[in-house]
């Protein structure tokens, strides 16, 4: 499915905010140059958040996207990955398209990727659909929806191949980011959420550059069959608290199933959980920086 754009009138921060306090000498001293003499780069920061919306509906059992979307404004995210999104799927969130309205709200771009795609209800309407998106500040240059293993009775009796797991790219001020958002299966059997592990680490390329992974693992970090993603990927949550973190369920968590992921040369400078019962998870936000050293080089996208 191709990716789609909403133009909005978000804020952007000015060239010497984003590069911190310090201003135009953070920037000379950032470009002081390396040890082989040439000039570095500085690091791009970055905003990154991880969020099952629970198609709008909060713990309080209301149906309030609006809420959803200053949920995530406040949390100055740049780039998010959300899961249980519906579009057009059902009166439990009144036939909406939620990526599309959640974009236009923000000011950001988007990607809808679908698990589930049914017939509509009547004959004239949109199909239903259900699944992940992405909201971007930054333009959209690649989308894919790529598939991993799924259990569910829409699909049959068996784990089968199925989308909903979406892949964007994104140049950040000279660096090109690639990023994917997921959700697993939520079963206590943990052998379905082990086969889609190994399918998303035969799909994402940690190697091709910047890279983040994030979404609702339906698991802690611990878990046997999380093993595989930590020899990958640095969990943001663990580089810099020793507290739990939990995000489920939102009134009172007790487990920590939400994550944001990062590829060894993308540094976490702060991440937290949100408190918030706009959902029934409360959304993880990660504050990063993306090599210096990547500005300028091309995508394999390219």
């Amino acid at each position: 499915m191709p990716s789609e754009s909403a133009t909005g009138t978000r804020t952007r921060r000015s060239a010497l905010s984003l590069l911190g306090t310090g201003g135009l000498g953070l920037l000379s001293g950032s470009f002081a140059g390396s040890a082989s003499g040439e000039p570095r780069a500085p690091d791009r920061e970055l905003t990154a958040m991880s969020y099952n919306i629970y198609h709008g509906t909060g713990s309080d059992g209301q149906l309030d996207l609006e809420r959803t979307a200053r949920v995530i404004r406040e949390s100055g995210a740049e780039i998010v990955g959300l899961q249980e999104v519906d579009v057009h799927w059902s009166d439990r969130s009144d036939f909406r398209d939620q990526a599309k309205l959640l974009a236009k709200t923000l000011g950001m771009n988007y990607f809808f990727a679908p698990i589930y795609e049914l017939d509509p209800p009547e004959s004239g309407r949109p199909r239903r659909e259900y699944g992940l998106a992405v909201l971007s500040e930054y333009p959209i240059q690649h989308s894919e929806n790529h598939e991993i293993t799924r259990l569910s009775p829409l699909l049959g009796p068996e784990p089968q191949s199925a989308p909903g797991f979406p892949e964007i790219n994104v140049n950040v001020r000279g660096v090109n980011l690639s990023f994917y958002a997921t959700h697993l299966d939520y079963r206590g059997d943990p052998a379905v959420r082990e086969m889609q592990v190994d399918d998303m680490l035969e799909i994402v390329d940690a190697d091709r550059g910047p890279t983040l992974l994030v979404g609702d693992l339906n698991a802690p970090p611990g878990a046997p069959e999380l093993s595989a993603l930590w020899d990958e990927f640095d969990d943001a949550w663990d580089v810099q608290n020793e507290d739990p973190g939990y995000t489920f369920p939102a009134e009172n968590p007790t487990k920590r199933i939400d994550y944001v992921l990062t590829s060894p040369t993308v540094a976490t400078d702060s991440v937290e959980v949100v408190e918030t019962l706009a959902s029934d998870h409360r959304p993880v936000v990660a504050k990063l920086s993306l090599p210096g050293s990547a500005v300028g080089r091309r995508s394999s996208r390219e």
